[in-house]
């Protein structure tokens, strides 16, 4: 395919997003030494404004080149389900009443663990919970993963060291805890339908060594960072549980089970959302202040990565087809690490005539690297955006949450491509 003037400039502004989310602490670093124009570098120093920021440009572009018919038709054939799917998720996971009953559940595992909790409070964080995200779906899972380690480590004074370990299992372990079913993973929902994966099929090839990756992270985790957190004291309240009646956290459950099923149609998880909404504001009593801010932002970022990703195709679903089925598992892995791996398996889908063992090998790859970076999984920039403040300038190097993210990514290796 020989590429149009379109394909270049598109992918030539996609690569400098991809540069620009290594390069945030350069414009927080502006934002000191120009206090006159601060506001605008750390606007371009929050990785969530990113990929919109750069959308934007593209978007420019399109008008300028192609004309505003051409390009307000180009972006109503988008589908930006999945950025209102976790702007809405993230909101109902961090409510209160879910964020109790979550930390209740940890609370009664870590209890049944022959380890001090601030240990067992950890390993079963990084690991029950990112496995829960098979059910209501990876970036609730994250969102309340996330808030459950800003609250009992990450605000407290604990090495930076354990705090980007922590972060990279975190990642990992959700991109690979959620292919236990075939509707909670990205990657996996964009192909599961036209290739007929059921949940048997999910179990059966996907979820037990995804398992088994979860826990020996994790475990590796809490074995190489057990002296630390040994000595750390973490004292959940669980008072507060007690303290919201059944019915609301009941209630508050109802809805984010209702807008996991509604996922593919966000006419009815949004008006389920403003439902949502009315109820916390009738029994306000009950609630925190719902995190509208920080899903906007993830939102953004991931609207952005449509308006960008849906313009890669022209070289990536070539590429992809030219390999394999081992080298398209560590293609997708590595690609993954500059893309949204969910838009990989989509391009995959759209290729007729693909051998089982390619599909397998394309998805596990997905799979893999979706910790690697903030743009490899969907839920990563929930994640990111909760915990980033906890960090040294309220930043996250990329370059570190790469480099610690290799280990756990190598065991998903493992785990999918050698048991």
């Amino acid at each position: 395919m020989t590429p149009t003037t379109i394909n270049i400039v598109s992918s030539a502004i996609f690569a400098i997003a991809v540069i620009h989310t290594f390069s945030t602490k350069f414009f927080e670093g502006l934002a000191h030494k120009q206090p006159s124009h601060a506001g605008i570098w750390h606007l371009l120093g929050e990785v969530e404004v990113v990929f919109g920021f750069w959308a934007m440009v593209l978007v420019s572009f399109f008008f300028v080149y192609t004309g505003q018919e051409a390009t307000i038709t180009y972006l109503e054939k988008l589908n930006f389900t999945e950025p209102l799917f976790v702007f809405v998720i993230m909101i109902i996971a961090a409510s209160k009443p879910v964020l109790e009953f979550c930390l209740f559940l940890v609370l009664r595992v870590t209890a049944l663990l022959p380890v001090k909790k601030s240990v067992g409070f950890l390993w079963v964080t990084l690991t029950l919970v990112p496995l829960l995200g098979s059910f209501i779906t990876e970036p609730a899972a994250m969102t309340v993963a996330a808030l459950l380690l800003r609250d009992y480590y990450f605000s407290k004074r604990i090495s930076p060291k354990l705090m980007y370990a922590a972060l990279a299992v975190l990642f990992v372990n959700i991109s690979i805890g959620g292919a236990l079913t075939p509707y909670a993973a990205p990657p996996i929902l964009m192909v599961a339908k036209t290739w007929n994966w059921d949940l048997m099929f999910m179990l059966q090839n996907f979820g037990w060594r995804s398992a088994i990756a979860v826990v020996v992270n994790s475990t590796l985790l809490a074995f190489l960072f057990f002296k630390e957190l040994n000595a750390f004291t973490i004292a959940p309240n669980e008072k507060k549980i007690d303290a919201i009646p059944v019915s609301v956290i009941a209630i508050h459950l109802a809805f984010l089970v209702a807008v996991v099923v509604s996922v593919h149609h966000s006419v009815l998880f949004m008006g389920l959302f403003l439902f949502f909404v009315g109820y916390t504001s009738a029994y306000a009593r009950y609630q925190n202040k719902l995190i509208v801010r920080e899903s906007l932002l993830v939102a953004f970022f991931l609207a952005g990565l449509v308006v960008l990703g849906s313009q890669q195709k022209w070289w990536l679903q070539s590429l992809l087809v030219s390999l394999d089925s081992t080298s398209v598992y560590y293609g997708a892995t590595a690609l993954t690490a500059i893309t949204d791996n969910a838009a990989i398996t989509y391009l995959g889908s759209l290729v007729e005539g693909l051998s089982d063992e390619f599909k397998y090998s394309l998805v596990a790859g997905a799979l893999t690297g979706g910790g690697l970076t903030v743009i490899a999984n969907a839920p990563n920039p929930a994640g990111f955006s909760i915990l980033k403040s906890s960090f040294d300038e309220g930043a996250i190097s990329p370059l570190y949450l790469f480099l610690y993210a290799l280990p756990p990514t190598i065991i998903a290796i493992i785990a999918f491509r050698f048991i």
